[in-house]
């Protein structure tokens, strides 16, 4: 069982578009995953800065680390020790800036995260997220944090080999609609029967401003035991792909809504798409400013 002792836990935030705002190429098929081979020391500091602004958690950029997603670019044999790099890193930055702080092993969609029809099937799914989550698991992440997901089949698949390789060591979050269903149509009520063992059950990957309706309704399907996470974007893609940044880009904006997701339920807090150290940095000062005020 992980600590997670502190009344509000603080993740970081984005890490594929910070590395893009600090230089880094990050465009397809490979994305995030070219700071690990081309740019490791920019990545280093990436996972520095957001412990220096108050990060509790670091994720490790395994996001695109599947065989399957390396593979568009030729490099799926290099899997494993991708993984293992990316990991290495996170702890390195971890153990020189804030060694009580944890690391949380990236389990992303084997397809796009907009995209539930492109997952595969299930049996499949289990595979591969077996595979990622083993190598995860033997570098000794301190969680595996499965997230982003929107297709039912592969959460059910991602959720059994979390529980065979790491039992008690992961969490889960899922990317909603506006209705609060996972992007397949399936309701929460299918969900909280599915994620027996998870240290948390969160949603990412939505806009910050919807984020306090899904905690409310994750919370109401959950119990009160399970602690929910929250993590969202500054903004949105809009029905053409293009970003649509929010108000939620101003730092102190989305301080603002991150404390309207503790107040419905929400007890691991952080930032997903667009968000950047400054973003965290608020977050803390808003979050020790609370308890300071108790």
């Amino acid at each position: 069982m992980l600590d997670f002792a502190s009344e509000t836990l603080l993740l970081d935030g984005a890490t594929g578009s910070e590395l893009e705002r600090r230089g880094v190429d990050i465009s397809l098929p490979l994305w995030s995953a070219n700071a690990i081979i081309n740019a490791p020391g920019v990545l280093g500091e990436v996972h520095k800065a957001y412990l220096d602004a108050g990060a509790q958690a670091i994720t490790t950029n395994t996001f695109r680390t599947h065989h399957r997603s390396l593979a568009k670019a030729g490099m799926g044999a290099h899997a494993i020790g991708l993984t293992n790099a990316a990991v290495d890193i996170a702890q390195r930055a971890r153990d020189e800036t804030n060694p009580r702080a944890m690391v949380f092993g990236s389990v992303a969609p084997l397809e796009d995260c907009y995209s539930p029809h492109l997952a595969p099937d299930e049996v499949t799914c289990r595979e591969e997220h077996t595979q990622l989550i083993t190598s995860l698991v033997e570098s000794s992440v301190d969680m595996v944090l499965i997230e982003t997901m929107c297709s039912m089949r592969e959460v059910r698949a991602a959720v059994a080999a979390a529980q065979e390789v790491a039992p008690g060591r992961w969490g889960i979050s899922f990317c909603l609609s506006p209705g609060g269903t996972l992007l397949d149509g399936t309701g929460l009520s299918v969900i909280a029967d599915v994620v027996s063992g998870a240290q948390c059950v969160g949603v990412n990957c939505v806009g910050a401003s919807m984020l306090g309706d899904h905690v409310r309704s994750l919370r109401a399907a959950l119990g009160t035991e399970m602690r929910i996470a929250a993590y969202g974007n500054v903004g949105f893609a809009d029905a053409h792909g293009a970003w649509v940044s929010t108000d939620a880009v101003e730092p102190e904006r989305f301080a603002d809504y991150a404390m309207q997701w503790i107040d419905a339920g929400a007890n691991i807090i952080g930032g997903c798409c667009g968000t950047t150290p400054a973003t965290i940095a608020a977050m803390r000062h808003r979050i020790d400013n609370a308890g300071n005020a108790r």
